[in-house]
C-alpha cells in the first residue's frame, strides 16, 4: 500500500539525483504549506511568489522558497510559533526536518526561518541504499519569508490541496502575484547579476494572460521609492519602464540563471530585449478604478 509520501511523489520522472532532491524539495514545500495550514498561518498571512505559482498555478520550473506576505502589517508578527506544526506534519509523513529562525542582519520588514533536513538519510529512505553520490553531511534547505510590512491593495484567493492532506491556503490571487514580479523586474538587486527566473516568470504570466493589479503595484513602487505619491502610473507608464529594464539586461546572464531550474531550455532561445519589448505590448492591467 502506498504511503501518502509514496503518493506524492508519483508525479515526478526521476532521472538522476538531482531529480530526486527537487522532488524531496517539492514535497517538503508542499507539506510544509499543510502544517503551517493546521496551525493557523493563513488566518494573517497569505502565499506569494515563484512557489505559490509553481503549486497553485502551473508554473514549470523548480522555485526554491516559500515566500509569504501579512495580510496586514504587523511587526509584532513572529515565525516561531508555527514551527512546531512544520515540524510534526513534515514527521507526520516520514520527514526528519528542523526548523530554525534566521536572526535579522538589518533592518528590514521581511522575517525569516529555514526547513533544514539531510539530504543522504531522506533520499536513501524514500529512494533504496543504492549508492548515492552525495555528502552524509549535506543538508536540505527550504528558506521561509514573511513580509511584515506588506505594501497595500493586495487581493486575495483560497485553494485546496488534497495532499499530504486535505486543507486550505490563502494566497495573492494572479494579478496581485503579477504585480509582485514585475516589482521584481524593476527593482531587484543582485549587484552584477540577473535573476533569470523573474524573466521566465514575467512570460508565464503573459502566456496566462494575467492582468497587473496596477494599484498593488504602485503601492509596491512607492514603498522603493521608485514612485512618488504624486506620479503618473498607467499602463503606458509601466510598459515604458519595462522597456527601459529590458534595455539593460543581459539576457545571457538571464538565461544562465533560469537554466537549473527549467526541464526545456528551448523556451530560452528566443530571450533578448526585443523577444520583452514586443510580448510586453500585450501586457493588460487592472485599472485602479477596477479595484474600488
Amino acid at each position: 500500500m502506498k504511503t501518502v509520501l509514496d503518493q506524492m511523489l508519483s508525479k515526478y520522472t526521476i532521472r538522476s539525483v538531482d531529480d530526486k532532491k527537487n522532488a524531496l524539495k517539492e514535497v517538503v514545500q508542499e507539506v510544509a504549506l499543510c502544517g503551517l495550514s493546521r496551525g493557523g498561518f493563513f488566518k494573517h498571512a497569505a502565499f506569494c511568489g515563484g512557489t505559490a505559482l509553481r503549486i497553485f498555478y502551473g508554473l514549470d520550473r523548480f522555485s526554491e522558497d516559500l515566500d509569504f506576505s501579512l495580510i496586514e502589517p504587523n511587526p509584532d508578527f513572529q515565525l516561531q510559533p508555527y514551527f512546531a506544526s512544520l515540524e510534526n506534519e513534515l514527521a507526520s509523513v516520514g520527514l526528519k526536518f528542523s526548523a530554525e529562525e534566521k536572526p535579522k542582519t538589518s533592518d528590514s520588514a521581511i522575517k525569516s526561518a529555514f526547513l533544514k533536513g539531510n539530504t543522504k538519510e531522506h533520499i536513501l529512505s524514500i529512494y533504496g541504499t543504492e549508492n548515492v553520490p552525495i555528502s552524509s553531511n549535506g543538508i536540505i534547505k527550504i528558506k521561509l519569508e514573511v513580509d511584515i510590512d506588506p505594501p497595500a491593495y493586495a487581493k486575495f484567493e483560497s485553494k485546496y490541496k488534497l495532499l499530504p492532506t486535505s486543507f486550505r491556503v490563502n494566497l495573492y490571487d494572479m494579478p496581485s502575484l503579477f504585480a509582485g514580479k514585475i516589482h521584481a523586474i524593476l527593482c531587484r538587486s543582485w549587484r552584477n547579476r540577473v535573476k533569470g527566473r523573474d524573466f521566465y516568470d514575467y512570460v508565464f504570466y503573459l502566456a496566462m494572460r494575467t492582468k497587473v493589479n496596477l494599484r498593488h503595484l504602485r503601492a509596491r513602487l512607492q514603498a522603493s521609492g521608485v514612485l512618488t505619491e504624486r506620479d503618473e502610473f498607467s499602463r503606458k507608464v509601466l510598459i515604458d519602464m519595462l522597456n527601459q529594464r529590458f534595455a539593460m539586461v543581459n539576457f545571457e546572464q538571464a538565461k544562465a540563471d533560469v537554466l537549473p531550474y527549467v526541464k526545456d531550455s528551448s523556451k530560452l532561445d528566443l530571450w533578448s530585449q526585443e523577444f520583452f519589448t514586443e510580448i510586453s505590448k500585450d501586457l493588460q492591467v487592472v485599472e485602479e478604478s477596477q479595484e474600488e
